[in-house]
């Protein structure tokens, strides 16, 4: 149960796994912030804890300027959604300050939102899909110099520097280089991350979970790949899919998956597939689905290592006692993605 004690202290930490369970309003301004405002925090005496912003809003607060409180959490900017796509489609195109400016964005503005959100400047961002985009055309067979050229670098230096640099091997010894694309997929319960392999869906987590750049590291160390920016036929699916999903009008996903892992971990990971949309499973259960009884705790910690969130349902697991335990997109969403499929429509 959340306590005014529990709230405050996720507000002072600013704990992103709170987001979406409650509103801080701030009596002394009144204005209201999301937990995970980075603004000077308030004493607790001047503090009202409120479920939604609605209910802020009605009792005559604010929203906070410094964390916009009615935005989606860690939504993607319809105008850096537009950027990303344009570059998506001509991966060759390189967009300056300048060209920035003529369109109205300040250039500083979409650096800063790429350094946090990806830990990379926006020209950074910009080479890594053309040399992802280069890399797939050398392994269907171009010859290196016209890929070059056509990617808009200017000499075959330059390029093979930045192809060396990003994928970890030159051009022309790249056809036994394995790389996993990486992008950003917007739902409604914030912006989530996702890797594809030749394979399948290889990760798909929400931007905000902590151990997200130890599962990047992970993935990159047991595949001996590099990950890079950059579309793939998966994707596609993957978006129409989560999208039906979400809006209550699918149950069963069919966009291929790809697990690596140990065997145990993987054998957890089936199991996980089995638990039927609608319903839950406690570990426990999980445990003598698998023949396991005694292996509660690994079986646990095998759960936690589930890269792929929603596709393979480890929010489906409870206690068993029926509490919510612990989900690494955050109890608030663990809760969401249950009501979700228990009613068949999208909570409000």
């Amino acid at each position: 149960m959340l306590t005014n004690e529990i709230m405050y202290k996720a507000l002072v930490e600013k704990d992103s796994s709170y987001e979406g369970s409650f509103i801080a309003a701030v009596k002394t301004t009144g204005i209201f912030c999301r937990p995970t405002c980075t603004a000077r925090k308030p004493k607790p005496e001047n503090v009202e804890f409120l479920k939604t912003a609605r209910e802020a809003i009605l009792k005559g607060y604010r929203p906070c300027r410094v964390c916009n409180p009615l935005e989606k959490f860690a939504e993607t900017p319809v105008f850096i959604r537009d950027i990303i796509q344009e570059l998506n489609a001509d991966p060759a195109l390189k967009m300056k300050d300048e060209d920035l400016i003529r369109r109205g964005i300040e250039p500083n503005k979409i650096r800063r939102w790429f350094l946090k959100n990806h830990g990379i400047t926006f020209q950074a961002y910009q080479r890594m899909l053309r040399i992802n985009y280069a890399f797939k055309r050398i392994q269907n067979g171009e010859s290196v110099t016209a890929v070059a050229f056509d990617s808009g670098y200017e000499s075959l230096s330059g390029f093979a520097d930045s192809f060396k640099t990003i994928v970890g091997a030159a051009p022309a010894h790249s056809k036994m280089t394995r790389v996993l694309n990486l992008t950003r997929l917007e739902t409604p319960l914030g912006t989530m991350i996702a890797c594809a392999a030749e394979e399948g869906i290889c990760l798909l987590e929400f931007t905000d979970r902590k151990m997200l750049e130890t599962e990047l590291a992970a993935l990159k160390k047991l595949l001996k790949a590099s990950v890079i920016q950059g579309a793939h036929p998966h994707f596609n699916t993957l978006q129409q899919q989560l999208d039906e999903y979400f809006e209550g009008r699918r149950k069963t996903f069919s966009v291929p998956l790809f697990m690596p892992g140990t065997p145990f971990q993987q054998q957890v990971w089936e199991v996980l597939q089995t638990i039927p949309y609608g319903a839950s499973r406690s570990y426990k259960q999980q445990a003598i689905a698998l023949n396991r009884p005694e292996a509660v705790r690994a079986i646990a910690n095998a759960n936690g290592m589930n890269r792929i969130s929603i596709l393979v349902p480890c929010h489906r697991v409870i206690g068993e006692d029926g509490s919510m335990t612990g989900y690494g997109g955050g109890i608030w969403r663990k809760q969401w993605l249950l009501d979700l499929e228990k009613n068949g429509i999208p909570p409000r």
